[in-house]
C-alpha cells in the first residue's frame, strides 16, 4: 500500500498548516488496526490535507495511496476513505481521482456493503464511460441485497441523468420502473425523489399523497422489523428494516467526511466522530425526504402538505426528520407557515428526547414565527425547570433552549419564569439580547434588573461578567431608573474590565436618550477614551451637540478597528444633515471599503446626511443586489429618510414580493436568519408606506 511513500518529498509539499512532512504518518494511520487511530487520522486528513474542501499539492500526492488503501480488504472502514476521495475529486482534484476511477468499478462489487454504497456515486462522478457506468448501475440494482446500497444506487441514477443528459433516457426508465410496485416503499420513495429532481414530468400528479403513503408503509415495515427483533431476538432482514446488509443494519457514507454508521471508534472526540454522532437516528429516511424536498424547491404548498404528512406520522423518527425539513422550508421561503410551526410544536414531547430537542432547536430559530407553538413550548418550560438555564464556559450560564424559544416567540408567559432566572447569582448572558422580543410585556422585569445591578460591588472580580447582561436587558427595556446605578459602575468599576462595562453602559444611555442627562459629564470625558465612538453615540442621544461628537465620529470612522468604524458611520447617519462635514470621508468609505457591510453603511450614511443622490443610490442599489446581508442596514436608513427614499422605493417593492428569504444561503443557517428576514420585510413595508 505504501510503496514509494518515502520517495515523495513531503516536506516540500504544503497543506493547510504549512509543510506536509506529517502526511505519511496520517496515511499510515488510516490503515491502523486501532479504530481510534484510524478516526483521528481521517479527522486530520480533513483538517489539514483537505481543509474545508481545499486541494493542495499534498492532497494530490495522497490520492494514489488512498486509492491503494480502498482496494485492500484488510483496511477497515474503507467507505470513509472513498468519501474522502469523492470530496477531493469534487474539487480541484478531479483529474487525479478520475485517473484511478477503475478502482470504483472494483469496489461496486465489494463484499463490504458500506464500501459498495460509497462507490455508487463515485462511479458516476469519475468514470468517463457513460454506457459502462449505466450498465454497472443496472447490474448492481438487479443483484444488490442491501437496502441502503440500493438507495445509493438509485441516487447514483439521478446523478447520472444530470451528468449525462445525452444518455439519460435508459436511466430515467429505470427510475420510473423503480418508483412503482413491486418495489418496496423505500426504493419507490428514493426513485420518486430522483425523478422529481431531474424529470418532474414523470412523477405522479398526486406526488405528495403518494410520498406520504409510501412513508407510512416504510414506517410500518420498520416497526414490524423492530417488533420481530424484540420478540424473537434473532436477526432481522436488513432490507425489511431499511438496513444495508451489514450485521447491525448500519451502513452509509457520510458526505462530511465520515464513514457514516459503518464502523468508527465510539467516543473518539474528533470532528468525524462528532458528525457521525449527530446524524439522525433514521439517516436513510432523512436522506429520502431531503431529496424530495430539494426537488420540490419553491413549491411551498406541496412541501407544506408533505410536511403535514410527515409530522403526523406515528413513527417518531419520521417526525424528527420532518422537524429538520420544516426548518429548511421556513428558513428559506417566506409565507404562511403557521400550520407547519404548530405541528412542529406538537413534537415537544419529553418522552421522546431526541424529537423534543430537535423541535426546540428549530423553534428557537423561528423567532416570532414560533408563536403558533407557544402553548406546547410554555408547557414544556413549566414542566422542566431544569431546562431553564444551561452551563457555559467559565461558570457562566446561558438560557436553556425551551425558555429561549418561548421568549423569542414573544410570549408574555415567559416573563415570570425569566424573573426567577434573572434572580440567580449569575444571570444568563443572552438575557439582554432576547428581552426585546417580549416588547412592553417585559416591563415588570425592570425593578428586578435594577436591584440586581445595585447589588453588584463595583470593584469585585467578575462584576463585568454579571453586569453586562443586566445592562443590555435594561437598555432593551428603556429603563431610565437604572441611570444612577450605571453611573456608579462607570465611576467605580475595576479598570481591567472597564472597557466592557463602558461599552454596555454607553449603549444603554444611547437607548435611553434624554433620560440619561445626568451622565453627560462622564460621556464628554469619555470622548477621549478607547470607547470614544460609543460615548459619542450616547452623548448625541442624550444631549445632541454636533461640535462635541462630530470630530470624534469622523476620527473613529477611519479607525484601524472595523467595529469602531462601523459604529461611527452608523452614528453619523443618525446625525443626518448635521454631519455634512463628514461627507468626504463617508463617500470614500462608500467607494473604497473592501467590506460590503462597511460600504453599505457608509453609502446609507451619505443618504441620511445629504439625501439619496444618483451616485449614492446606485451604490446602495448594487450592494442591495450583490450583497443581500447588507439589505437591513440599507432599509433601516431608507425608512428614516421617508419620502426622500422614493428613488429606491422599487427595492422595497421587489423585496416584499420575493418568496425566497434574503438570508437563505448555502452552507448552513444562523439562528437569527428568520428574524432578520422578517425584520427586513417589516422595514420594506414601512418604506412603501412612507414613500
Amino acid at each position: 500500500m505504501f510503496t514509494g511513500i518515502d520517495e515523495v518529498d513531503w516536506a516540500s509539499l504544503r497543506h493547510a498548516y504549512g509543510s506536509a512532512h506529517d502526511v505519511p504518518v496520517l496515511l499510515r494511520g488510516l490503515a491502523s488496526a486501532d479504530p481510534a487511530q484510524r478516526e483521528t487520522a481521517l479527522d486530520e486528513m480533513y483538517g489539514t490535507v483537505h481543509f474545508q474542501g481545499a486541494v493542495y499539492d499534498s492532497t494530490l500526492a495522497c490520492v494514489p495511496f488512498l486509492l491503494r488503501l480502498v482496494r485492500d480488504p484488510a483496511v477497515a472502514e474503507r467507505s470513509g476513505l472513498v468519501d474522502l476521495l469523492v470530496s477531493i475529486g469534487d474539487g480541484a482534484g478531479a483529474g487525479a481521482v478520475r485517473a484511478g476511477s477503475g478502482v470504483f468499478v472494483e469496489l461496486s462489487d465489494d463484499p463490504d456493503a458500506c464500501v459498495r454504497r460509497a462507490a455508487a456515486g463515485a462511479l458516476v462522478r469519475f468514470l468517463d464511460e457513460p454506457a459502462r457506468v449505466l450498465a454497472l448501475l443496472r447490474e448492481r440494482l438487479a443483484v444488490e441485497p442491501a437496502g441502503r446500497v440500493l438507495l445509493a444506487l438509485t441516487e447514483a441514477l439521478g446523478l447520472f441523468v444530470r451528468r449525462h443528459p445525452g444518455h439519460a433516457e435508459p436511466a430515467l426508465a429505470l427510475l420510473a420502473a423503480r418508483s412503482r410496485p413491486p418495489y418496496g416503499p423505500e426504493e419507490r420513495l428514493a426513485a420518486l425523489g430522483q425523478l422529481a429532481g431531474c424529470a418532474p414530468d414523470r412523477v405522479p400528479t398526486d406526488l405528495v399523497r403518494t410520498a406520504v403513503g409510501l412513508l407510512r408503509e416504510r414506517s410500518a415495515e420498520r416497526a414490524r422489523a423492530r417488533s420481530a427483533a424484540g420478540a424473537y431476538g434473532g436477526p432481522v432482514s436488513p432490507r425489511a428494516a431499511g438496513g444495508s446488509g451489514d450485521p447491525g443494519g448500519s451502513g452509509g457514507s457520510g458526505g462530511s467526511g465520515g464513514s457514516g454508521a459503518c464502523g468508527g471508534a465510539p467516543g473518539v472526540d474528533t470532528l468525524v466522530g462528532r458528525l457521525r454522532r449527530l446524524r439522525p437516528s433514521d439517516e436513510e429516511g432523512a436522506r429520502l425526504l431531503r431529496t424530495l424536498h430539494t426537488a420540490l424547491g419553491d413549491r411551498s404548498a406541496d412541501r407544506t402538505a408533505l410536511l403535514a404528512g410527515q409530522l403526523t406520522s406515528p413513527d417518531a423518527a419520521d417526525r424528527c426528520n420532518a422537524v429538520w425539513m420544516a426548518a429548511g422550508l421556513v428558513r428559506e421561503w417566506r409565507g404562511d407557515h403557521r400550520g407547519t410551526v404548530g405541528l412542529v410544536g406538537r413534537q415537544l414531547d419529553p418522552e421522546e428526547p431526541r424529537l423534543c430537542d430537535a423541535a426546540v432547536s428549530v423553534l428557537d430559530g423561528f423567532g416570532p414565527l414560533a408563536a403558533p407553538a407557544a402553548d406546547p413550548l410554555h408547557a414544556l418550560v413549566v414542566a422542566r425547570p431544569d431546562l431553564w438555564v444551561r452551563p457555559s464556559r467559565r461558570g457562566a450560564t446561558r438560557l436553556g433552549g425551551p425558555l429561549q424559544a418561548l421568549v423569542r416567540s414573544g410570549d408574555a408567559r415567559a416573563v415570570p419564569i425569566l424573573a426567577e432566572v434573572l434572580a440567580a447569582p449569575l444571570p444568563p448572558y443572552e438575557a439582554g439580547s432576547v428581552l426585546p422580543c417580549l416588547g412592553p410585556a417585559a416591563a415588570p422585569l425592570v425593578p428586578l434588573l435594577c436591584r440586581r445591578l445595585a447589588d453588584l460591588p463595583a470593584d469585585a472580580p467578575g462584576t463585568a461578567e454579571r453586569a453586562v447582561p443586566l445592562l443590555r436587558a435594561l437598555g432593551a427595556l428603556g429603563a431610565a431608573e437604572a441611570v444612577p446605578e450605571i453611573l456608579r459602575l462607570l465611576h467605580d468599576g475595576p479598570a481591567a474590565s472597564r472597557g466592557r462595562l463602558r461599552e454596555a453602559a454607553f449603549a444603554v444611555l444611547a437607548a435611553l436618550g434624554p433620560a440619561g442627562r445626568s451622565a453627560v459629564p462622564m460621556l464628554r470625558a469619555a470622548l477621549h477614551s478607547d470607547q470614544a465612538g460609543a460615548a459619542a453615540r450616547a452623548l448625541w442621544a442624550v444631549e445632541p451637540d454636533v461640535s462635541a461628537v462630530l470630530p470624534v465620529l469622523v476620527r473613529e470612522s477611519v479607525h484601524d478597528d472595523r467595529n469602531h468604524r462601523t459604529q461611527a458611520v452608523g452614528t453619523l447617519a443618525l446625525l443626518g444633515g448635521s454631519a455634512s462635514a463628514a461627507l468626504p470621508v463617508l463617500r470614500r468609505r462608500a467607494a473604497d471599503a473592501r467590506d460590503e457591510y462597511e460600504r453599505a453603511a457608509a453609502a446609507a450614511a451619505v443618504c441620511a446626511v445629504r439625501g439619496c443622490t444618483e451616485e449614492t443610490g446606485e451604490v446602495l442599489r448594487t450592494l442591495w443586489t450583490d450583497h443581500p446581508p447588507a439589505r437591513r442596514t440599507i432599509a433601516a436608513v431608507l425608512t428614516r429618510l421617508g419620502p426622500a427614499a422614493a428613488p429606491l422605493r422599487d427595492l422595497a417593492d421587489t423585496e416584499v414580493a420575493q418568496p425566497r428569504r434574503h438570508t437563505a444561503r448555502r452552507g448552513g443557517y444562523g439562528i437569527q436568519d428568520v428574524p432578520e428576514d422578517e425584520e427586513l420585510l417589516t422595514l420594506c413595508r414601512e418604506i412603501l408606506t412612507r414613500t
